[in-house]
């Protein structure tokens, strides 16, 4: 019987062990398919910025029972019967993240950061309002005004961006425009941004123009929770999040928000833009947060920052060009044209060696460069000597022919066995 359980450096020592034999006889196809996405998360390096291995208590809170009980509205004012646990359950995990990060108001509905943002955005505008965030090609989201997205579809967005020399906010510019646009809004926030953002800067310009203030902190929220980077919450009208990530939760968003637009925030993502709440995802959310309320975290937070300034520094002695001259957060950006290629085939020729990343656009290029994120290794327990053997690794899958790249895909399965996310599958009796 397959069992899975938690190494000791996994986020809680308590075990996940699934009831694989129902899905075994029930779905072989599917569970060939869990099994081995198991594998393949184990056995290659996950450097995706946007991801992390939960732990074995959030996953036993995402297949629990709480995923049968449909609970549309809010503790205490449901549309269906029987739900006292699950009202417990919610108002657990609003406790523990208004708690978590000083806000005094909390939603932990949202499906996503996006639906997140789109609650913020139905909360606090109307359509055709000017939102001012940081452009696409500068970093900044989907729900940052794409056209492609409900955002740039309802409201007019004007984007901010980056220094050309620099890499960094140029809050001058963003004040600058603010004063010429009067936006109702104000997103500061990004998907590559790796330094952190001058939020009491933010505070001061909307300010200045009568702007609500939103930060959509979906990838730096888990480093506010270690200590690890600035509170967004005491300077933003909402601030718009995600509780996977560092975090390190199950995929899903939440809004946090001042008293003041408590209901119009719950309003937004329900009945507005959401019907019943997954408590099963809620519950695990309010496992994450308490983990995340605990010593073990804050030190895993600092240790990820870590991780990402030596994997920084190791990848800029390898030729890689990292933009802002390194990070403060999780996540790295850098462009690759140094070594001759473009981040499409940095990212496939990597895939190949089991190392797994993303591509970003990099602000005043016109080539894509790369992301990474320093998460999920770190979960597994990998520290800064690791940093230095994996930026060898990725500069030696890039420069090797195919013998080479399978040597070093011998190598990233010998380091994942020693750093595991979790015990392997074992098949037995």
């Amino acid at each position: 019987m397959p069992v899975i359980s938690a190494r000791s450096a996994a986020p809680t020592a308590a075990p996940y062990t699934p009831e694989p034999d129902a899905l075994l006889r029930q779905d072989p196809e599917m569970a060939e398919l869990i099994f081995g996405e198991l594998r393949r998360q184990s056995d290659s390096l996950q450097l995706i910025a946007a991801e992390n291995f939960t732990s074995p208590a959030v996953l036993a809170a995402l297949g629990s029972p709480l995923a049968n009980k449909y609970a549309e509205g809010y503790p205490g004012a449901r549309h269906h019967g029987g739900c006292e646990l699950v009202d417990a359950a919610e108002r657990i995990a609003v406790r523990r993240a208004r708690a978590l990060f000083g806000a005094e108001h909390a939603n932990v509905q949202p499906h996503s950061g996006s639906a997140a943002v789109l609650a913020a955005y139905a909360a606090l505008l109307r359509p055709g309002d000017t939102v001012l965030a940081m452009g696409l090609r500068q970093g900044g989201h989907l729900t940052h005004g794409s056209t492609a997205n409900f955002s740039g579809r309802w409201f007019d967005f004007v984007g901010y961006g980056v220094d050309v020399e620099s890499g960094l906010i140029d809050y001058a510019r963003v004040r600058n425009l603010a004063r010429a646009h009067r936006p109702k809004a104000i997103v500061c926030g990004s998907i590559s941004y790796p330094r952190h953002i001058d939020h009491a800067a933010f505070r001061e310009i909307a300010d200045e123009v009568g702007a609500y203030l939103i930060v959509d902190a979906a990838h730096p929220i888990g480093l506010v929770a270690g200590g690890a980077a600035p509170n967004p919450v005491p300077y933003a009208d909402v601030v718009c999040a995600t509780t996977h990530k560092v975090l390190r939760g199950p995929r899903g968003g939440m809004v946090l928000c001042g008293a003041e637009l408590a209901e119009r925030v719950d309003r937004a993502v329900f009945p507005f833009t959401q019907g019943g709440a997954q408590m099963h995802t809620i519950a695990a959310k309010a496992v994450a947060f308490g983990e995340a309320a605990t010593p073990a975290f804050t030190a895993y937070a600092h240790q990820v920052v870590a991780n990402a300034r030596v994997l920084a520094d190791a990848l800029d002695a390898e030729g890689f060009d990292i933009t802002t001259d390194g990070t403060d957060t999780h996540l790295i950006t850098a462009d690759p044209a140094p070594l001759g290629m473009d981040g499409r085939a940095v990212r496939g020729r990597l895939a190949a060696a089991g190392i797994v990343l993303d591509i970003c656009v990099l602000p005043h290029l016109e080539g894509r460069g790369i992301r990474l994120g320093t998460a999920a290794v770190t979960t597994q327990g990998m520290s800064e000597a690791e940093m230095a053997r994996i930026a060898v690794l990725i500069t030696s899958a890039l420069r090797e022919d195919a013998d080479g790249a399978r040597r070093v895909r011998s190598e990233v399965r010998e380091l994942t066995e020693r750093f595991p996310p979790y015990m392997r599958v074992k098949r037995g009796e």
